[in-house]
């Protein structure tokens, strides 16, 4: 059985910076790209950074220039360090693993709130 485990959301004021953590533990196989999410009050859950095997990385536009998707493959880890955090950008984050297989697992998601 597969975990995703999130960490390092919370509350932060607007221009400051987190660092979100996602391990993933249990049966992956080999894993793929691996995948943030974000999905805010009342809206559709958005992909806001992907970084595949190679390194790779694409950010949704919102947040480029601002957040930086990093990965551990042998922690099967990835990563978000979130700057310039504004309170938009307040919502549930969710990582999302694929591995060589086609298939994907989400994690419960945490959440991160920008206000002063």
């Amino acid at each position: 059985q597969v975990q995703l485990v999130e960490s390092g959301g919370g509350l932060v004021q607007p221009g400051g910076s987190l660092r979100l953590s996602c391990a993933a533990s249990g049966s992956i196989f080999e894993i793929g790209a691996m995948e943030w999410y974000r999905q805010a009050p009342g809206k559709e859950r958005d992909l806001a950074a992907r970084i595949t095997t190679s390194g790779a990385t694409d950010y949704a536009d919102s947040v480029k220039g601002r957040f930086t998707i990093s990965r551990d493959n042998a922690k099967n880890a990835v990563y978000l360090q979130m700057n310039g955090l504004k309170p938009e950008d307040t919502a549930v984050y969710y990582c999302n693993l694929w591995n060589t297989y086609g298939i994907n697992y989400w994690g419960k998601g945490i959440l991160v709130t920008v206000s002063s």
